[in-house]
């Protein structure tokens, strides 16, 4: 991965856990543990379900195979970002990334995000192929994946569930 890349790529990283901040900012325990429907998940839940997401999605990255040729679907790159980040089509989060109440404290599920997000600059930071030319699998793809795509979907993530938490604070002040 060529340097201007990879800053580029820490930088949307970093974008994604801005806005996972900015949601969180304010929210204490008792307003994290808070599930506002039946149907829906509550803020720790969100956090939950992004450290399980990025912590598969590094294990991809990790188990990716070098091929000769870039692999690349007609533009996908745009439309992976823009889809993991809208929330105004729904996704269905694969059953490994369910949350599963795997965290006590909102503290304790950022935490286990930041030290997985630091995992995953880490790979960057130390990526020496090129990312189109890595494949590996995503379990709602069908096909290969390049970890350009899959690095594309970690960064959007967190900003798509921070729109997911300022939706949820919404309904607990209306409430």
């Amino acid at each position: 991965m060529k340097q201007a890349e990879k800053i580029e790529m820490l930088r949307q990283l970093q974008a994604g856990r801005d806005a996972l901040g900015e949601a969180l900012t304010g929210v204490d325990d008792a307003m994290a543990a808070q599930n506002p429907s039946r149907e829906s998940w509550s803020i720790l839940d969100c956090v939950d379900h992004m450290v399980q997401s990025e912590r598969y999605l590094l294990t991809r990255l990790h188990a990716a195979e070098h091929t000769d040729q870039p692999f690349e679907k007609s533009r996908r790159e745009g439309k992976i970002a823009m889809l993991a980040a809208d929330r105004s089509r729904r996704i269905e989060a694969p059953e490994q990334a369910h949350p599963k109440g795997r965290f006590a404290t909102l503290n304790e599920a950022v935490a286990a995000f930041d030290a997985t997000r630091a995992e995953v600059e880490n790979w960057v930071q130390n990526c020496t192929g090129d990312p189109r030319r890595m494949l590996t699998d995503h379990p709602m793809i069908v096909g290969p994946v390049t970890c350009a795509e899959t690095l594309i979907m970690i960064a959007a993530h967190p900003a798509r569930h921070a729109q997911q938490i300022k939706e949820i604070r919404t309904q607990h002040h209306s409430a």
